[in-house]
């Protein structure tokens, strides 16, 4: 557990002590060596597509990733959302190299570091503790999966964007009172919600109504999440689908009415 808290101190600019500088492998992960490379993805675009060979794991230094499943019919799911500190493509640790499972995309401006297959094999077995940086990933990983399964069969929507916003924003780290984020697009929340654009509208108004977000002053392409958002994952979803309801009604008289007329 001591490697997760000074990782995360190490996120946020925090000095470490001495003795707990010395466990922490960052310059591993932050250099370019043989077998490692460092780069640079804008917001949208690829970091590797599912069926892809996966013959390297990478390791987000900065910003934020989607991976997506996509369906031979051509659907489409949202599996997962990692952060600065998290590997995607850890599959390649196999004993047989897999192709890739998800198209891995970066949500905002990222950069990566590449490790390669037979490097990261290398370093699990020599380097005692990047391998535990990267047990403890795989285990937080698996935590989040089951969480997320959770989310998905008994939460409403309303409560599964408000989980992905402070997702997002990884609000009340540290205590923090508030977090601000490069502003996402509702078509990919939708996405990463599994619901409707009109309803990630329907939503983000009635967040930002209740003071739970706002998009700062100005066009500054942020977005702003309070911890008091979290009520909304709390409380039950009943007065939600009422609210929800409510509002299609409505525009379902609109439309009647203006066709009348």
């Amino acid at each position: 557990m001591q490697v997760t808290s000074s990782r995360e101190k190490l996120l946020k600019g925090t000095p470490l002590p001495p003795a707990e500088a010395a466990l922490i492998p960052w310059p591993l992960l932050a250099r370019k060596d043989l077998g490692r490379t460092i780069f640079n993805r804008q917001a949208q675009q690829s970091i590797f597509s599912q069926g892809d060979p996966a013959n390297a794991v990478f390791y987000i230094q900065k910003g934020k990733v989607k991976l997506t499943v996509f369906s031979k019919s051509g659907k489409q799911a949202n599996i997962a959302l990692l952060h600065a500190g998290d590997f995607v493509g850890e599959e390649c640790v196999m004993a047989i190299q897999p192709q890739h499972m998800a198209t891995a995309v970066a949500i905002t401006p990222c950069t990566l570091l590449r490790i390669e297959r037979g490097e990261m094999l290398r370093a699990l077995h020599e380097e005692k503790a990047f391998c535990d940086v990267f047990v403890d990933f795989l285990l937080a990983r698996n935590v989040r999966i089951q969480e997320d399964l959770v989310d998905q069969l008994f939460n409403c929507s309303e409560k599964r964007l408000a989980r992905a916003l402070l997702l997002l924003a990884r609000s009340g780290k540290d205590g923090a009172p508030e977090t601000v984020i490069p502003k996402v697009d509702q078509e990919t929340l939708a996405e990463m919600v599994g619901t409707t654009r009109s309803r990630v509208s329907f939503f983000m108004n009635r967040f930002r109504k209740l003071g739970f977000i706002d998009y700062g002053t100005g066009h500054t392409g942020v977005l702003r999440v309070h911890d008091a958002l979290m009520n909304v994952v709390l409380n039950d979803c009943s007065h939600t689908c009422a609210c929800w309801g409510d509002f299609q009604r409505r525009n379902q008289l609109k439309t009647m009415r203006n066709g009348a007329a």
